[in-house]
């Protein structure tokens, strides 16, 4: 990838004309033409000169403020007479027109036109200079130039396209569509004269090597532009081309030689040298301005050229698809200003999307595949974005090998959203769907088989997460928005019953589905699945509500008669049955009565209370919980007064299992069965109030008269206690009427709580293992009373009616509570150095 020398000048030629124009002009014409050429030689002699005392030079602030009487002028006339850089000014309407008028002068007389031209060049760069009409031919650019930077230095410049001002917004746009306009106008004329556009790119590329950044700003947005726009000129050169060599092959096939066959080969031969010379002009601008301006300082302007180029590139690869300016994008692949990175990685997104591009991509590819797998994991989230986007593109080619990519998947855990979202659009296209593999047939089945198989190579992805659950639903949230496999309820369903017996699935698989179809239930309804970067409530429009209560029908439909069946099967599961549990959260219960499917809601119901019973982990628990409270509550008529007597019936049975435990552990039996039945108790105490007064006095019997009970059942216990309190408390708190019985109640209640957690003050519980992070009795301990200290806190309750309620510790307990924390905490500490209110 060598630097490609720069093109010789092309001999003048004298290009065919539409409009008239006098022999004085064409001398006229033909000398600036030879002086243009000697002025942008001495232009390049100067260019490095300039641009090592880009750092020296102390550029003055701008003036961004524009002449009251001039402004008031282009606001309010409107006539052709008004100068170039007012048309440019103002909102870009007029144009189209002013360039052709100014053509038509160009060609009757050009040296006051280009005059007007220059001028016009100076002050879109913020400069007012005017050149003498007959001492253009023997100005020196590098004179002018000087001469400008001068004028910068002053601080006698114009910042028109970063001011802030209102009437300078479209500066910039009118500025880049007037040069688009003007090369269009001069196609068929003044272009190929080797005079106008000589000249002008002479004063464009030397601008683009000065030490003010406006300067350098403008000229390279112009200079970038006049490529474009060539461009397209080239293009339509060469469709004209190719019909007229059509034609003149037509021709010679009739006869060999004639008028007809030598009017074509004329016109193929002008049309080619057109070509040549526009060619040759890009070249200029690019070996002038871009190999300059894409290393300059400003990150706006290197990152403007690489846009431009992207462009160039795509649209003219006959020229530009080349390793010789391909390197370039390369190169700013590891620009430090993230626009340039992002504007390099979009531009070769952009490449690698036409086919017919990538045979000539090959050794850049190889050259620089790694660095945008690195960009992947870009500091910026929007470059890494983009980037994964181009790896997409690499892999549907297959220009990367498999072994590169895993350090891309490790981003499917990764923080960022964004980038979660963008590389798990990666692994669907890549490892799922696997649309870039070249032996994959589109569709060699129904539906049906094609959700099957993503649906398997979704699990082959989901093992190496299985160890932990909370990555699996990472994977998942990443990888559902594409694979419409996950919302294929009833195809997940019969796969988990093992209805299809060509699929077997491992106890792992089987774990890893039912998460899949309980995570995807939660994303179909709108709930997120992973914790979110902000903590904003989500808001739905109408037509977004209509589509998540679809989504509930579907799932509640899929899920009615199958639902029974899935509980009954991994009911002894302890790490199925909480995912499973949690679906009918996400249910549209209504649908169980208009469906006649009364019988199935009571067997779900029943199945879950049975759950609740086989198992003692809180997941488990905790879910059967919601889910039951769920139904008691958002079930409607007949069923919802079956599910609250169900739930009644939980209650019933669970405080008589739990008075069967306590006495079996006075009658000196196992206590296996009474910290099961506190774990279950502790679980309904956290959504709901329990009717448990009477056993209060028993947990705090056991409490006093078995002092050996395990640490675990005594931590269940006061958490119990604790939970009890609060809640007769919450009862009080909402009352409208308060009866001195229940307040004595609950403050006997209160003290006893607290002669129990004092307790473990007076005698701490056993030595600290400070490896564990302490006794986890002694942590219940100290944490419920700071929790209940602070919920009877005197602040609380005065000036209320409630105010016997507020409740202080004293200092020897505060003391002895410290010491127990500081124990826990590892950490030594004066009490002194603490106020207590």
């Amino acid at each position: 990838m060598e630097e490609e020398p720069v093109a010789s000048e092309t001999a003048t030629r004298r290009s065919k004309r539409t409009r008239a124009q006098t022999r004085t002009a064409e001398h006229q014409l033909s000398t600036a033409n030879a002086k243009g050429r000697n002025d942008h030689d001495r232009t390049s002699e100067n260019q490095e000169e300039r641009e090592e005392s880009f750092d020296d030079f102390d550029e003055p602030r701008l003036r961004t403020k524009r002449n009251r009487a001039t402004e008031s002028a282009t606001v309010a006339s409107r006539k052709t007479d008004q100068s170039l850089i007012e048309v440019i000014k103002g909102n870009g309407k007029q144009i189209p027109q002013v360039v052709n008028i100014w053509v038509e002068q160009y060609e009757k007389d050009p040296k006051p036109a280009m005059v007007e031209l220059l001028m016009m060049l100076f002050e879109a760069c913020g400069a007012k200079y005017r050149i003498q009409e007959e001492f253009l031919d023997e100005t020196d650019v590098d004179d002018v130039v000087v001469a400008l930077v001068n004028l910068a230095r002053k601080g006698e410049v114009e910042d028109y396209q970063g001011s802030k001002k209102k009437e300078f917004k479209n500066f910039k746009d009118n500025l880049v569509f007037f040069w688009d306009n003007l090369v269009a106008e001069c196609q068929n004329g003044p272009l190929f004269d080797q005079v106008l556009f000589d000249k002008c790119m002479d004063y464009i590329i030397a601008l683009s090597c000065t030490p003010p950044r406006i300067y350098r700003q403008v000229a390279s947005l112009m200079g970038l532009q006049l490529v474009t726009s060539f461009i397209n000129v080239a293009k339509m050169l060469g469709t004209q081309r190719e019909t007229t060599q059509r034609q003149l092959n037509a021709e010679k096939k009739k006869r060999s030689e004639g008028p007809r066959v030598e009017s074509l080969d004329k016109r193929l031969s002008e049309t080619h040298e057109k070509i040549t010379v526009i060619e040759e002009m890009m070249r200029k601008i690019f070996t002038g301005l871009f190999v300059h301006r894409y290393r300059d300082i400003d990150p706006e302007i290197r990152m403007s050229c690489i846009q431009s180029l992207g462009v160039w590139i795509l649209s003219y690869p006959s020229l530009f698809l080349q390793d010789l300016y391909l390197k370039y994008l390369g190169w700013t692949l590891n620009d430090k200003s993230a626009g340039v990175r992002k504007a390099s990685v979009l531009a070769l997104q952009n490449l690698y999307e036409v086919d017919d591009n990538v045979p000539s991509l090959g050794l850049f590819t190889e050259r620089f595949y790694k660095r945008m797998l690195e960009l992947a994991d870009d500091i910026d989230i929007s470059v890494a974005v983009c980037a994964i986007g181009l790896v997409k593109q690499l892999l549907r080619h297959q220009l990367v090998p498999d072994e590169e990519l895993g350090s891309l998947y490790d981003l499917l855990i990764d923080d960022p959203p964004d980038i979660r979202r963008a590389i798990g659009a990666l692994v669907y296209d890549h490892l799922i769907a696997q649309k870039f593999h070249s032996s994959q047939s589109h569709s060699t089945g129904d539906e049906s088989d094609s959700s099957e198989l993503h649906l398997s190579r979704m699990l082959q992805i989901l093992r190496e997460f299985s160890a932990d659950h909370i990555l699996s639903t990472y994977v998942i949230d990443d990888v559902w928005e594409y694979m419409g496999a996950m919302k294929d309820w009833k195809r997940i369903i019969s796969m988990v019953l093992d209805e299809n017996p060509s699929i077997e699935l491992t106890d792992e698989d089987a774990t890893n589905l039912i998460r899949l179809l309980c995570s995807s239930v939660k994303k179909a309804v709108g709930e997120k699945i992973v914790p979110a970067t902000d903590n904003r409530k989500q808001y739905y429009n109408k037509a977004q509500r209509e589509m998540l209560e679809n989504n509930r029908r579907d799932i509640t439909l899929s899920m009615m008669k199958n639902y029974p069946q899935l509980l009954r099967k991994f009911m002894a599961d302890k790490e199925k049955i909480s995912s499973l549990v949690e679906i009918i959260l996400h249910m549209n219960l209504e649908l169980y009565s208009l469906k006649r499917q009364e019988q199935n809601f009571k067997t779900v119901l029943q199945l879950m209370k049975e759950a609740f019973f086989k198992h003692v982990e809180k997941d488990a628990l905790r879910s059967c919980v919601k889910a039951i409270n769920f139904c008691s509550t958002e079930s409607r008529g007949e069923l919802k007064d079956f599910a609250q007597n169900k739930l009644k019936e939980l209650e019933d049975e669970l405080i008589a299992k739990l008075k069967s435990a306590i006495k079996d552990v006075v009658d000196g039996d196992d206590e296996y069965s009474l910290l099961v039945s506190l774990k279950r108790l502790y679980e309904l105490q956290l959504s709901r109030p329990i009717t448990i007064e009477s056993l209060y006095d028993d947990m705090v019997g056991i409490l006093q008269n078995f002092r050996s009970l395990d640490d675990e059942v005594v931590s269940f216990l006061l958490l119990n206690m604790y939970l009890h309190v609060a809640w007769c408390l919450h009862s009080i708190i909402k009352s409208d009427t308060v009866s001195e019985t229940s307040l004595s109640s609950l403050l006997s209640r209160r003290t006893t709580l607290f002669e129990q957690l004092e307790y473990f003050l007076h005698t701490p519980p056993g030595a600290q293992d400070v490896s564990k992070g302490g006794n986890q009795l002694a942590c219940r301990v100290c944490t419920i009373l700071a929790e209940v200290w602070c919920l009877f806190r005197k602040t609380n309750f005065a000036s209320t009616n409630l105010e016997s309620l507020g409740y202080c510790p004293n200092e020897p307990i505060l003391h002895k509570f410290w010491k127990l924390c500081e124990q826990q905490l590892c950490v030594s500490g004066d009490l002194n150095s603490f106020t207590f209110h």
